[in-house]
């Protein structure tokens, strides 16, 4: 029951809607920052990465390239050559002293005797033995470990050739590997980034830790599969401390060597990670503060409706005294206070008026149902005069023939004989009326039966400023301002001149009894496209629109039907000519109403067209 009442609650619902609507744009934009901060921190530090070993493998190349070059150097002297323990003795003590990274540099025979060597610790035998490469060729050894000062070692042999290019013997160095390995080792990463060198087999040559070097490796770790299985590299993984970690690595070139970099995950995320507090943070202070701010929201708006809601059930029950309600806010909620107070009061008033005035009721009752009546029988008369308009168009070829007779009597009297002042006035008086029923008959004659048309090349333009002459007087002595508006790109188009211009005039004169004294009319006309027959066709638009009262909207439909009118007295029949010339030349024409004023528009093809009355 609780859970019902709180699901159909509206201030829950206005709470729900308001966290929602703060909640879910904050949370999206707070995940979306951390997402670009974890992305961009991983990109910035496997850059950094990446650069540092791209410089520790160059410089580890470079230093080994030096140290092959310094050997073939020693190598190739004429000293060495000549295999003579005296001369080759001081030119080995000037290479030993001179180059501190040698530990030891022995001159082999072929024979596996030492011919000379600076230390004299090791025999040819020795040496030879633990080259295991060809006697022709550079060779470079595994790095050792040195175990009187923990030091890592390679060996480095060249051949010793005569002139003849015959090996004349071996001179063998060992190379100390801490000057360069700490260059290569110490690395700016922050407190948790090292490097280190393994071979392929993942163990460690080279480490800041010496106890690691040749005892340890981490083949079994994360960082053995981001050297060697490319296809499985992730953006972090554990290290040979089970430490999670970002790093890169190289090979070095001309080696079984790897150069490993890394950086604590932790350490390279903490930005990352305090941006993830501040935000946590921030979602959790404001869903306080919209969780806050919803309730005090719906409480402010929802609790004056629960009020209000009360008094409008006391005010349905009919207790109207318990259906007024109180509130000193002077905004929309009070508004609403006053206009609910005010509609009871009404309603307490009209309830008693009402109880007064039932008995009345049964009287207006009936006097509705025989103004009922008479709406019918006012229909009924409608559609009678309806059918005696049109049955009047078929009348007035029978009244034409003697109204023109009765003219031409009159017209023969009035030449012929002399009739006396007195009579002359009524002559002219009777000339006039029929005149007049003449032009009546030929109206309906037109609507009733259209004369054929004949089409030829029309400029529009030309025809309005012909037709404005006509209007111009009846339009200043209404004190009626005309403009015209039309492009000088207009085309022509075809069509009956007579006719167009009889349609012209009766729109402009229909415009200007639609306003009062004074007002503005207006022509414009412009190429358009329309769509006519299923195809849009280029046309000829032509806008007449005036500041009348307007077109009532339940008329519009009706105005184009002959016979229909609202002006006292109106035939309703100038508007359908209107609608019947436009559609005789493949044109439309629509209106559009309002207060303050009308517009009539219509289209006429600028292609040739035929009469389709």
């Amino acid at each position: 029951m609780v859970k019902n009442r709180m699901k159909n609650n509206l201030q829950t619902k206005v709470m729900v809607l308001f966290l929602l609507l703060a909640l879910i744009p904050l949370g999206a934009v707070g995940l979306f920052s951390i997402k670009t901060a974890e992305d961009l921190i991983v990109e910035m530090v496997n850059s950094q990465l990446q650069n540092v070993a791209d410089d520790k493998v160059h410089l580890l190349e470079r230093w080994l390239s030096e140290r092959r070059a310094d050997l073939l150097v020693i190598a190739g002297s004429s000293i060495l050559g000549s295999m003579d323990p005296d001369r080759i003795g001081p030119y080995l003590n000037l290479v030993g002293l001179h180059y501190k990274v040698y530990k030891d540099i022995s001159v082999i025979s072929p024979e596996g005797s030492i011919v000379f060597g600076i230390t004299g610790k090791n025999s040819g035998a020795e040496w030879k033995d633990r080259l295991e490469a060809p006697a022709n060729k550079l060779f470079l050894s595994g790095i050792t470990l040195r175990p009187e000062d923990r030091e890592s070692t390679f060996r480095i042999a060249a051949p010793i050739f005569d002139s003849d290019g015959v090996v004349k013997g071996t001179v063998c160095a060992t190379v100390g590997t801490s000057t360069i390995l700490n260059i290569i080792l110490n690395v700016n990463l922050g407190k948790t980034g090292e490097c280190y060198l393994v071979d392929k087999d993942g163990t460690f040559l080279a480490h800041k830790e010496p106890r690691r070097i040749l005892a340890e490796n981490i083949a079994q770790s994360g960082s053995f599969k981001n050297i060697f299985v490319t296809k499985a590299r992730q953006k972090t993984y554990l290290d040979y401390r089970g430490i999670e970690v970002l790093g890169t690595s190289r090979k070095v070139p001309g080696t079984d060597w790897y150069l490993v970099v890394e950086q604590d995950r932790d350490e390279a995320f903490k930005s990352a990670d305090l941006l993830k507090r501040y935000v946590c943070i921030a979602m959790a202070f404001s869903i306080c503060c919209a969780v806050f701010l919803a309730w005090s929201i719906a409480y402010y708006l929802v609790h004056p409706i629960g009020k209000l809601s009360k008094a409008a059930k006391n005010l349905a029950s009919g207790e109207f005294d318990k259906a007024s309600v109180h509130t000193k806010r002077k905004d929309e909620i009070g508004l609403l206070y006053q206009a609910f107070n005010d509609m009871a009061i009404q309603l307490k008033e009209r309830q008693r008026f009402l109880e007064k005035e039932v008995g009345l009721k049964e009287s207006e009752l009936h006097e509705t149902d025989i103004m009922l009546q008479q709406s019918r029988l006012a229909a009924a008369m409608s559609e009678k005069f309806a059918a005696l308009g049109r049955l009047g168009a078929g009348v007035t070829h029978e009244i034409r023939t003697p109204i023109t007779s009765i003219k031409l009597f009159l017209e023969s009297v009035q030449s012929e004989i002399e009739i006396s002042h007195e009579y002359e006035e009524d002559l002219m008086v009777a000339m006039q009326q029929i005149k007049r029923i003449e032009t009546t008959i030929n109206r309906f004659l037109d609507f009733a039966k259209p004369q054929g048309l004949v089409f030829s090349p029309i400029d529009v333009q030309q025809v309005i400023s012909d037709i404005l002459s006509v209007v111009r007087p009846m339009a200043n002595k209404q004190e009626c301002s005309v403009t015209v508006k039309t492009p000088g790109d207009l085309k022509k188009i075809k069509g009956d001149k007579k006719l167009l211009e009889e349609t012209l005039i009766n729109l402009l004169i229909n415009s200007m009894e639609a306003m009062d004294h004074g007002g503005k009319l207006e022509v414009t006309t412009a190429m358009d496209q329309r769509e006519m027959n299923g195809k849009s066709v280029s046309c000829v638009r032509v806008d007449v629109s005036d500041t009348g009262q307007g077109i009532a909207e339940e008329n519009i439909p009706n105005i184009f039907d002959p016979f229909f009118t609202t002006k006292s007295a109106g035939t309703g029949l100038g508007l359908s000519l209107v609608h019947s010339a436009v559609q005789r030349h493949g044109g439309t024409i629509c209106v559009k109403s309002n207060a303050g004023g009308t517009v009539f528009s219509i289209f006429l093809p600028a292609e040739p067209c035929q009469d389709v009355s």
